[in-house]
């Protein structure tokens, strides 16, 4: 049974497992008058339901400590009003703050920044003195964390691993993720990033801060571990940064040596859409970026190169790029770089050195009407599959990138046949998925078990994939193990989102 397929099959059986809650598992309803005495009496498998209403008292998450099987759950309506978690306008602390705390799931609640300098969304700090993994995050809402660049929706500074952060709206902030700290001592490990909607930030989108050696934490995983970023919508504006232009998307590297060397980056279903004076995604270290739609760029849509640390695997094939001042830059990688099966519209297409670069499809966007449904820069117009009998070729070989989670899925989720189509679409004619807007990509592709799969046996240190169609949260995100190992560098040296509520401001 193959490497990915093995994954898909532990991710049905993890979550089927997870239906079933602990017998002691109790619901516990409460408002904005009393939740922060219910809140520290949760035990493991319990759900606390917030009733729509303001918060004002700030949610902190201390001490809340569930279990693989048996996860804290507090959550808000799942429709009509919201329950709004406010910021506090002093600001004392950040809105949502989480300390020694483990399998706990937040779920569909509106933070509310409310313009309040310093106060992040939701943040896990105090570095290896504050013992946070296997959150997730999902479904929630977070607005006016833009009063300055500092300012963060999503924090991690403490070594952490197994977070799902999946569903949510970040509309206006400073910076829309920051997860691990400026000097590398805080990594963020084995996550999950998918189905995200983040618009409108003043930097970065999104950030994963390069690593040191890892420190010694109790429970931290040590084997090769990956994060997924999939199916997410990342997309600027034209407001100018305030220290320095951001790209959408910027990723940092791994140690060079122990646990955390052969770790991995993946990057795959994605829309990047607009920036008008940085790149839509940089990484180095080791990194697969596969079938993304990159639109409207200035500089680079896709940039590999070494900064924090060096670039040693890139692999970009079969996306979709338009409308870039250059479209894919990988710079040298001691351990290989590869450019496969990509359909780019750019007067500067490629630019990869010693790569190994075969069977792209490259044009000036300006006839790329030739290829593609309706090459656009209009969100909710915009559409880039393939006209019938175009954006095809001889069957690409892709054998390279087989241990990639979803390899062979295209940016839809759906099967990509015989390999023969160029960039992130795999059909022809009316496109059946998504249309590229400003919002949320949808439903996510469902992880499909092996129905000829053995039941699984997991590796040591390995954890389930999330089925994203099941609203239980399974083990960990620290689920998608490697064969091949890759990691993401920033480009930065000065720094966004360091503040925070009680915390210094590193430079």
């Amino acid at each position: 049974m193959s490497r990915k397929r093995s994954l898909h099959a532990l991710a049905f059986f993890a979550a089927a497992a997870l239906m079933a809650l602990p017998s002691g598992a109790a619901d516990y309803d409460a408002g904005p008058s009393d939740y922060t005495s219910v809140l520290p009496t949760l035990q493991p498998g319990d759900t606390l339901h917030l009733a729509a209403g303001t918060y004002n008292d700030l949610l902190n998450i201390s001490g809340l400590n569930g279990s693989e099987g048996a996860w804290i759950t507090i959550t808000g309506p799942e429709s009509g009003d919201p329950a709004v978690i406010m910021a506090d306008p002093g600001p004392c602390c950040n809105t949502i703050e989480i300390t020694d705390s483990s399998y706990v799931v937040i779920r569909n609640l509106t933070v509310d920044g409310g313009m309040v300098d310093g106060a992040f969304g939701l943040s896990a700090k105090d570095g290896t003195s504050n013992l946070v993994h296997t959150i997730t995050v999902e479904s929630c809402l977070f607005v006016n964390h833009d009063t300055s660049q500092q300012n963060v929706a999503i924090s991690t500074k403490t070594p952490t691993w197994g977070w799902i952060i999946r569903g949510n709206t970040i509309d206006g902030a400073g910076t829309g993720m920051y997860l691990g700290n400026s000097d590398g001592t805080c990594p963020f490990v084995g996550g999950l990033i998918e189905g995200n909607y983040i618009t409108d930030t003043i930097g970065y989108n999104m950030q994963i801060k390069w690593q040191q050696p890892r420190p010694s934490v109790e429970g931290m995983p040590t084997d090769p571990q990956r994060t997924i970023i999939r199916h997410n919508v990342f997309v600027k504006n034209d407001r100018a940064s305030e220290d320095g232009d951001r790209p959408n998307l910027l990723v940092g590297g791994f140690p060079d040596s122990g646990p955390g060397a052969q770790d991995l980056y993946e990057i795959y279903g994605n829309f990047f859409y607009h920036n008008p004076r940085e790149s839509l995604m940089q990484a180095s270290g080791r990194v697969a970026v596969h079938d993304n739609v990159f639109v409207d760029v200035a500089g680079t849509a896709v940039l590999m190169q070494d900064h924090d640390l060096p670039l040693k695997l890139a692999w970009v094939y079969n996306n979709t790029i338009f409308a870039a001042g250059r479209g894919i830059s990988v710079a040298a990688a001691d351990e290989g770089a590869a450019v496969v099966g990509n359909l780019v519209f750019s007067d500067d297409p490629v630019s990869a050195g010693s790569a190994d670069v075969r069977d792209n499809m490259t044009d000036a966007a300006g006839n790329a009407a030739t290829y593609v449904a309706n090459p656009s820069l209009v969100l909710g117009e915009m559409d880039f599959y393939p006209l019938a009998g175009q954006c095809q070729g001889t069957a690409l070989d892709l054998s390279l990138f087989a241990s990639n989670t979803d390899y062979d899925r295209d940016f839809n989720g759906t099967s990509k046949g015989s390999f023969a189509f160029r960039g992130a679409y795999a059909g022809e004619g009316e496109n059946p998925g998504w249309q590229l807007d400003a919002g949320p990509k949808g439903e996510l592709p469902p992880v499909i078990p092996d129905e000829d799969a053995e039941t699984p046996v997991e590796d040591p240190g390995t954890e389930p994939v999330p089925d994203s169609s099941v609203d239980a949260p399974v083990d960990t995100a620290a689920d998608v193990q490697a064969d091949h190992p890759f990691d993401f560098v920033d480009e930065f040296t000065e720094e966004d989102g360091e503040k925070g509520c009680g915390c210094a401001v590193a430079r």
